[in-house]
């Protein structure tokens, strides 16, 4: 039998669906597959048409000496699961540094959920997977489910939920572990879970569970005890401290999602009080410093996007174009200072345009059109966490290519990615660049991985690519290196292959994707993929699934399973220790001062500044063999750079003029903010027209200068300037008749007036409490909104009597 091993990574990310890496541990999931089981799908035209065949490079490689040969020899353990056919096996390591990872073999029947199906046995490894013990007794050989079975938290903790049926079960069953699974305590639950049990972030204790009836459940001893919060919440979130934020319906319980019915709520407390924070949801989420919500205010209208910077306590509309239903929105990245937004665009596009927000979530300015993505719902935006500020991401321009573009300052720009130096276009080509291959390009099969970078190898990126005019399908995609973190790159594996960062960039190794043959081999280089040497890791090859390594460390573990005489196959593990191989500690002359963005010529004062800041690492040397070690810590050095036009964004309603690069009022909305009431009252509009990107730290420099306005109250005009100077004209009512007739006008036009103010009040207020446009009064710092939320809905307090519908944030969480 012919099997196809695809490599899955389990536990999503939130936002981009990256290597499930938790704050605490790493689970990675290998799936066994038929081989004629996956088909690619690719879309035509889309980076296919009009690619040049690049000129082939040659990937440097070193001799392996008979000693080093032994070394590794010796250092190599390999692990046969006999009598282990489970299809899917889940690696977790459990707490940092302690050497511990639990394997997870599973077997699912093709039964109805609603019956007990299945099998598995747990292994437990503590010494980084070079011998494994097989401890399903520990937990009395139950099954454990394959989708959301291991859960690792703070700490050592750990929990695994088994797969028990419903029928004729009044609550599901974990198991729960302090001490990285060394014993383990038997708990019955009151509850079937309908997803994995969440952490707080801080407190392993506080648990938080979500049942298959739609009831939000809350343990604050680690499972031991839990208590019903609120009935039939559709998502839910940990927010700051221990703010636990949910959705749910209101009323009627059936497709509220889909109809936007929705309301929001928090907890302060651990479940004692709710607070309302918004109706008519359609979806919610919460990253960084920013919970964010999507509100359809009538079923027939576009959704609209508000965020908070203070869990909850004020919102506001962020100025994004609205979502219709079939469009959706979805964070792509954040943290405390700014968001990632994309908003995609109507109809069957596969595209949409990114946007990035301000320190406080509202203000959003236009980052990237035509922004790829999928069908799938499937963005290729990556960050490079080895450098800061950079971002990798696919357009799908006009053409109907796919091309890869960078940025270096957290989306304030971006740019084609240069040429790798040994790679020449082999055909005229307008624009010879390289182009990565993501998510899109992954979920087609046409590459295993995606971009890979590390936040302790500085400037080190490691991707799969083309070379050409834009993104080829077609062509065979290889390995590509990057030192300065995108700047430059280099062709260094021909092919296909699975690759992995040890040793904080002192070490990357890789395995050749074989479709159809059995691997044998890893590959491994000491000089940031420059050359490489390749070992002989086993005597008997096998259909490989997948690599494993903890960050930190250089052991490896290369996965994979051999068919049996019996026509069963049989899950293999090869762990390599090339600690043995590189043992000398790195010492000062091993590292080099590094400026990160520098790109030599030019200012020589502002080389380097990025987000108004220079930043010099001490990064170690290509040519250096030697450890970094685990505990190793990335050293930087900081200068702040003086403020240029470039570390500013034009504010709201300004525009930067193409020709001398200042910040222009928008003449369409020159008198938009000037003539909105502020209680009847004049106020001063302090703005400059520029904001400063956000996380930029520059000084001194260009500094804007104040611009003073000034609102007017409503229905007042301004006065228009000084006439020419008349003598005064004087009317005189001399008759009783005339009198008469003068004190009526003036009661009946007083009334009019009268009338008229209560009308424009009325009018106005309605206005104010129904659109919620912002207005920004910089000078008090403050956002007044024209249409908030009325205070006794927001500061509501109710009971869990609520009826609540489950929700789904599939435009927000990608």
């Amino acid at each position: 039998m012919v099997w196809r091993l695809v490599v899955l990574f389990g536990m999503c990310a939130l936002l981009t669906g990256a290597e499930g890496r938790s704050l605490w541990g790493r689970t990675v999931t290998f799936h066994r597959t038929q081989q004629d089981e996956i088909q690619a799908r690719v879309r035509p035209r889309r980076g296919t048409s009009g690619t040049s065949k690049p000129a082939p490079f040659t990937s440097c490689r070193l001799p392996l000496t008979p000693a080093e040969n032994k070394v590794l020899d010796d250092n190599t353990h390999e692990t046969g699961f006999n009598g282990d056919d489970g299809s899917h096996v889940i690696l977790t390591w459990v707490g940092d540094g302690t050497g511990v990872i639990l394997v997870l073999s599973t077997i699912n029947a093709p039964l109805d959920t609603f019956l007990y199906a299945g099998s598995s046995r747990l292994y437990r490894s503590t010494d980084y997977g070079k011998l494994f013990r097989d401890i399903s007794h520990r937990i009395n050989n139950t099954f454990i489910r394959e989708e959301f079975g291991v859960s690792v938290g703070p700490g050592s903790s750990v929990i695994l939920t088994a797969d028990t049926p419903v029928l004729d079960n009044p609550g599901g069953i974990i198991f729960t572990s302090t001490d990285a699974g060394a014993t383990f305590k038997f708990i019955q639950l009151p509850f079937h879970l309908a997803e994995p049990i969440t952490y707080h972030f801080l407190n392993r204790d506080y648990l938080v569970a979500l049942s298959i009836d739609g009831s939000l459940w809350l343990s604050l001893d680690f499972g031991a005890k839990w208590k019903k919060v609120h009935d039939g919440v559709h998502s839910f979130s940990w927010g700051s401290g221990i703010n636990l934020f949910f959705s749910c319906s209101q009323v009627d319980t059936v497709e509220a999602d889909e109809r936007g019915d929705l309301m929001l709520k928090r907890t302060k407390d651990l479940g004692k009080t709710f607070t309302i924070i918004h109706s008519d949801i359609y979806s919610f989420g919460y990253i960084g410093a920013f919970l964010f919500f999507s509100v359809m205010e009538d079923p027939r209208s576009p959704r609209i996007m508000y965020f908070s910077s203070d869990q909850g306590e004020t919102y506001s509309r962020a100025l994004l174009p609205s979502a219709s239903t079939e469009q959706f929105y979805s964070i792509l990245d954040g943290d405390e200072d700014m968001l990632f937004m994309h908003v995609d665009n109507p109809g069957d596009t596969y595209f949409g345009t990114m946007y990035i927000s301000d320190d406080r979530g509202i203000l959003f300015y236009k980052s990237l059109e035509r922004h790829l993505f999928d069908g799938q719902r499937k963005s290729d935006f990556t960050n490079i966490t080895s450098m800061r500020g950079v971002y990798l991401t696919n357009k799908l321009d006009e053409d109907g290519r796919i091309r890869s573009v960078i940025s270096f300052n957290r989306g304030g720009t971006w740019r084609q990615l240069t040429k790798p130096e040994n790679v020449d276009c082999g055909e005229p080509v307008k624009k010879c660049n390289l182009h990565i291959h993501g998510e899109h390009s992954r979920n087609n099969r046409i590459v295993p991985m995606l971009a890979l970078s590390e936040p302790t190898a500085i400037g080190l990126v490691i991707a799969h690519g083309t070379v050409g005019d834009s993104l080829s399908s077609s062509q065979h995609p290889d390995v590509f290196v990057s030192s300065d973190g995108g700047y430059n790159w280099w062709g260094t594996l021909r092919g296909p292959h699975h690759y992995s960062i040890l040793n904080s960039g002192g070490l990357i190794v890789a395995v050749e994707a074989q479709h159809e043959g059995q691997v044998k081999t890893i590959k491994f280089s000491t000089d940031e993929g420059q050359c490489w040497k390749l070992y002989n890791f086993t005597e008997q090859p096998f259909f490989f699934a997948g690599l494993a390594a903890e960050p930190g460390t250089m052991i490896v573990s290369v996965w994979g399973f051999r068919p049996e005489d019996d026509g069963q196959p049989m899950w293999v593990a090869v762990t390599i220790d090339f600690q043995s191989l590189i043992t000398r500690e790195c010492n000062d002359q091993d590292y080099e001062e590094w400026l990160a963005h520098s790109t030599g010529g030019g200012d020589l004062e502002r080389n380097g500044c990025v987000l108004g800041v220079k930043e010099t690492y001490r990064r170690l040397k290509k040519q250096s063999v030697c450890r970094n070690g685990r505990n190793f810590v990335v050293r930087k050095k900081q200068s702040p750079c003086l403020c240029t036009r470039e570390d500013y964004l034009c504010d709201y309603t300004y525009y930067r003029d193409v020709i001398t690069s200042e910040c222009v009022r928008q003449l369409s909305a020159a008198n938009k903010t000037l003539e909105l009431c502020l209680n009847g009252e004049e106020d001063e509009l302090l703005t400059t027209g520029y904001r400063k990107v956000p996380s930029n730290k520059c000084e001194g420099g260009f500094t804007p200068q104040f611009r003073k306005q000034t609102v007017r109250p409503c229905g007042v005009k301004s006065s228009p300037g000084p006439p020419s100077w008349q003598p005064p004209q004087v009317i005189h009512f001399d008759t009783p008749r005339e009198r008469l007739v003068l004190i009526l006008v003036c009661a009946g036009a007083g009334v009019i007036v009268l009338v008229a103010i209560a009308s424009a009040i009325l009018a106005v207020r309605r206005v104010v409490y129904r659109y919620r446009t912002p207005v920004y009064r910089f000078s008090n710092l403050q956002i007044q909104d024209d249409n908030s939320i009325t205070p006794d809905i927001e500061s509501v307090t109710s009971t869990n009597s609520t009826a609540c519908q489950q929700d789904s944030d599939e435009d927000l969480i990608e």
